[in-house]
């Protein structure tokens, strides 16, 4: 995915620029995207280390979540016996 400024990401989203610029700004503070000037614009793209980093921590969050949903049922099929 190659690098955009705000105007290109605002016109193929059903949001107003100002509101893409507000969202770019939180995934930017999260380490989500990197942003560079390039002359009175803004280009956004993404940041690899970032989207990996939130990538991994999601699976934390599922495999305990299953983990958590399968000790739920085997209990409940433990108590039916």
């Amino acid at each position: 995915m190659r690098p955009h400024a705000v105007g290109e990401l605002a016109a193929q989203l059903p949001i107003s620029r100002p509101a893409v610029s507000q969202h770019l700004r939180v995934l930017k503070d999260a380490g989500l995207v990197d942003d560079e000037a390039a002359g009175t614009r803004r280009v956004y793209r993404l940041n690899p280390a970032g989207v990996s980093a939130l990538r991994d921590q999601l699976d934390v969050f599922w495999r305990r979540t299953l983990e958590g949903l399968q000790e739920i049922v085997e209990e409940a099929d433990e108590e039916k016996s």
